[in-house]
């Protein structure tokens, strides 16, 4: 309507191809008509007329729309179309001339900090100043040496001081901050640190537990929240929460040691520890259907390299922090695959072209973001089971009796939920300077619904009160519904029987959220030509909880889909059918293919640190 009504006030064609266009009919539909008023008929089935506007521009629409305060929702949206281009005065340097002709050894301070942190050093330790200048410097440059050994005493040699924030993983913005409390020199301070060793490779987490051994020698205190074994046998003192999770768990089952944990009989952990319970080496690996091609990948740090992935088996994508994994992978692989086979509005890295994308029919991305950016979102209504869980209410008689439909037990509706809180449960009090704090609502008392509506029951429970079973209970409960006690096994068998079917998304870590996507993907039927993508989905998990991983991606690969996994963990990697390890190195050191085969394959390649670390557990 509105493009009918400026191609007749422009006169131009609607069917002429864009780039046939007049610049200037180009900038109208772009930028809009200046204020200039045009006239738009409308014929809809309640009557025709017609009025006058201005045309306010595709790009200027979407500029109003991302920026509003209130849209949320709309900037995540568009958030999908935005490109970031260098800026073509300064390059990307962000200075200007004036500032970028200063340099010192020959180098600006842009040049400088586009280096890799290691050869940053090297240039800093050959600088050569004249006995004046040496003076000036001698304190800076000493400084900047002490805080560069920091970050290369944590395995960040690879980063450039210039890289975006934006662009970190979880683990390189921690290592970050730890080697800042490194470079602080303080005694007597309690570190608390969460996984640390997220995103590290066995041997960049050497080093990471060197510098936890080195602020403990300074004086400090040093508690870990990790799972990862090495760093439970360097620790002094070991607590272990458990004996399982959720409700079930809350309890110090062992302490001490790790000796001490062994000899605990609640201790999972400690059962691992001592080998009663393992993770074992598959006895065959599994041989690929076909292969699906990248070539001439370049993307960041990757050197124009040609990468086969096997079809119809695991995959594990290897190699150090930094190596060129999420480049190949989640920024090439997944996104032209996205765009190819799901329409998605993706924008592929660097690369020439991928063959066999015909033997697939769709890729899915089960990454550990939040199922749902809002409370109300939860495991309930991601797996759909809700909607079957509404109709058994809707079944009853008493909701026959009322009338009652579908939507009046859906807290996104009007009529059955509590409009106190519009089914949220909770009401959020803006705290302007500080955080947002969530308080139940005062009306319903945090069960969603209206008197009316929780008056219906099912087995003596009504909405809120099935909403609030763990998933163990709700699978018992509807036992005699084989559609949703089938979903609920699912999130059963990934380890989330502990989670409640109503619990809020945001309360959820990232491995609960991807394990619940899991979960929904198993409970679908697979067509067998689906690909999917999982980026170190051992984060976050107990030694317990990888084993139940290990069988979930078994199982998708079984269903005759490929399944590839970006990880560090070596219980996944030596469990894999095949894998890719990247190197030799990270940052400009990397980007190179260093082995491809079978872990037993890998292993045997010396160059390659992965398969170091894999002999010896491969024996």
């Amino acid at each position: 309507m509105y493009f009918t009504a400026l191609a007749n006030h422009y006169g131009f064609d609607l069917h002429t191809p864009y780039k046939d266009l007049p610049d200037e009919i180009k900038n109208i539909i772009l930028y809009g008509s200046n204020g200039e008023k045009i006239k738009v008929e409308y014929n809809r089935g309640y009557g025709e007329g017609s009025y006058m506007m201005a045309f306010e521009g595709i790009v200027t629409n979407l500029e109003r729309r991302y920026r509003h305060p209130n849209s949320e929702y709309a900037r995540h949206d568009l958030e999908r179309y935005i490109n970031h281009a260098t800026c073509l005065k300064c390059h990307g340097a962000r200075l200007n001339d004036e500032v970028l002709a200063v340099t010192v050894g020959g180098i600006n301070i842009y040049d400088l900090t586009c280096m890799p942190i290691k050869q940053e050093m090297e240039f800093i330790n050959n600088l050569k100043l004249t006995e004046t200048e040496a003076v000036i410097a001698e304190q800076v440059v000493k400084e900047i040496k002490a805080r560069l050994q920091f970050l290369l005493d944590v395995g960040l040699d690879y980063l450039t001081l210039s890289r975006s924030s934006g662009t970190l993983s979880g683990g390189e913005a921690q290592r970050i901050r730890l080697a800042t409390q490194i470079g602080s020199g303080l005694m007597g301070v309690l570190y608390i640190l969460d996984e640390p060793s997220i995103g590290l490779h066995q041997r960049d987490n050497d080093r990471l537990i060197g510098t936890l051994k080195h602020l403990r020698d300074l004086g400090n205190t040093v508690i870990v929240v990790e799972h990862d074994t090495d760093t439970m046998y360097a620790a002094d003192h070991i607590i272990d929460i458990g004996p399982a999770a959720g409700v079930n768990g809350g309890e110090v089952v062992g302490e001490g040691t790790v000796e001490d944990l062994i000899k605990s009989p609640r201790s999972i952990t400690g059962k691992y520890l001592s080998g009663e319970l393992k993770i074992e080496i598959p006895k065959t690996r599994r041989k690929p259907s076909g292969w699906l091609e990248v070539k001439g990948a370049r993307e960041n740090n990757l050197k124009n390299i040609n990468v086969k992935f096997p079809m119809g088996v695991l995959t594990c994508v290897t190699g150090v922090s930094g190596s060129g994994k999420s480049s190949l992978v989640n920024e090439i692989l997944y996104k032209r695959l996205a765009h190819d086979l799901n329409r998605a509005h993706t924008h592929p890295g660097a690369h020439k072209t991928i063959t066999g994308i015909k033997q697939l029919d769709k890729i899915i991305d089960i990454n550990q973001s939040p199922i749902g950016r809002t409370p109300r979102s939860n495991p309930a209504t991601y797996t759909n089971v809700f909607n079957d869980i509404r109709d058994v209410f809707t079944s009853t008689n008493e909701a026959k009796i009322r009338g009652y439909k579908s939507g009046r037990f859906s807290f996104n509706v009007k009529g059955g939920r509590c409009e106190a809180c519009t089914g949220d449960g909770i009401k959020k009090i803006e705290m302007h300077f500080l955080a947002d704090v969530y308080v139940p609502c005062e009306v319903c008392k945090g069960k969603r619904y209206n008197r009316e509506t929780l008056e219906v029951k099912y087995k003596g429970k009504n909405i809120y009160e099935v909403l609030d079973m763990t998933i163990d209970e709700a699978v018992e409960f509807f036992a005699n519904h084989q559609k949703i006690s089938r979903k609920l096994q699912t999130l059963q068998e990934v380890g989330l029987g502990y989670v409640k079917l109503g619990q809020s998304s945001t309360t959820l870590s990232g491995g609960e959220a991807q394990r619940v996507k899991l979960a929904t993907e198993l409970s679908r039927c697979g067509t067998g030509k689906t690909i999917y993508i999982l980026d170190e989905p051992t984060t976050g998990l107990h030694t317990a909880d990888v084993h139940r991983l290990i069988e979930v991606l078994n199982r998708l690969v079984e269903g005759g889909n490929t399944v590839i996994v970006i990880e560090h963990n070596l219980d996944v990697i030596k469990t894999a059918d095949y894998i890719i390890d990247l190197g030799p190195e990270g940052g400009d050191n990397g980007g190179t293919v260093i082995a491809t085969g079978t872990p037993e394959e890998i292993a045997e390649v010396e160059s390659s640190y992965t398969g170091q670390y894999l002999k010896k557990i491969l024996g």
